[in-house]
């Protein structure tokens, strides 16, 4: 497909992430990312999925020149929730999906990491939701993952700074599993370690991951319900238009506080 490679490789489905220069996530590619999901998930030879960006880039974050041709808030909350919805579905995936992440995962990009199972990443790994610099919050279920990993303390000290962490940070909060020296050091331990997964039963793997869909706060669903309306409206404001128009224009952006 387009933007992703599919490989398989003795039950490991490899989905490499492919549109140079940043990986950004469009609305196509998240569109085209549920396709491949399709695909590995009809897949019977496929146990275990391994995900990661080519390039300089995991994720740089979400495509914010589309964000331009978005009309009004309340189109912008559609599209926070046809991400969320995408990212729940990775989350309660009946497969094991494994994010080898190196170089950046930012904004859109961490939220899609924070769906996958497991987390590996690269020490110099810069890791965070930096929407606030464009007038915006996060909109593809952010503000509610990010505060159940790290704990909400930190979690709004990376949300109200924009400050990305490191790998080794983000190993110290949980966001991470391992971190490791390179990318190809990376890889190595992330296809060893997704080899040793699918030498399980997928039988039992898919119970397992079931049984993990119960291990979540009671108001997960009415909290991203809540961050779409509101990524809406941060959208509406005087300020989220300047942030985005700022970023197309590589300026700081001027803003009014309404």
């Amino acid at each position: 497909m387009g933007h992703f490679i599919v490989t398989y490789n003795n039950a490991v489905a490899t989905i490499t992430f492919n549109r140079p220069p940043a990986n950004a996530l469009s609305s196509e590619v998240l569109s085209e990312l549920a396709k491949v999901l399709d695909e590995v998930e009809q897949h019977d030879g496929a146990k275990v999925i391994l995900l990661h960006g080519q390039g300089r880039f995991f994720a740089a974050g979400a495509d914010i020149k589309e964000f331009t041709s978005v009309p009004s808030g309340s189109e912008f909350a559609e599209l926070a929730k046809s991400g969320q919805q995408l990212f729940n579905r990775i989350e309660a995936f009946p497969k094991p999906i494994i994010a080898a992440v190196h170089g950046a995962a930012l904004g859109g990009g961490l939220e899609l990491v924070m769906a996958c199972h497991i987390r590996l990443a690269t020490k110099d790994v810069k890791l965070g939701l930096p929407e606030l610099q464009l007038g915006l919050i996060p909109g593809y279920a952010g503000t509610q993952r990010l505060p159940r990993i790290v704990g909400k303390a930190k979690a709004l000290e990376m949300l109200l700074t924009s400050d990305p962490i490191t790998g080794e940070e983000a190993l110290s909060y949980g966001l991470v599993n391992s971190i490791y020296d390179d990318e190809q050091s990376l890889m190595d331990a992330a296809s060893q370690l997704a080899h040793k997964i699918a030498q399980k039963s997928a039988v039992s793997m898919k119970l397992l991951l079931e049984s993990f869909s119960y291990v979540t706060d009671e108001n997960f669903a009415t909290g991203v319900e809540k961050e779409a309306e509101l990524f809406g409206k941060a959208f509406d404001s005087y300020d989220g238009k300047e942030g985005i128009q700022a970023f197309i224009e590589k300026r700081k952006p001027e803003f009014k506080n309404k």
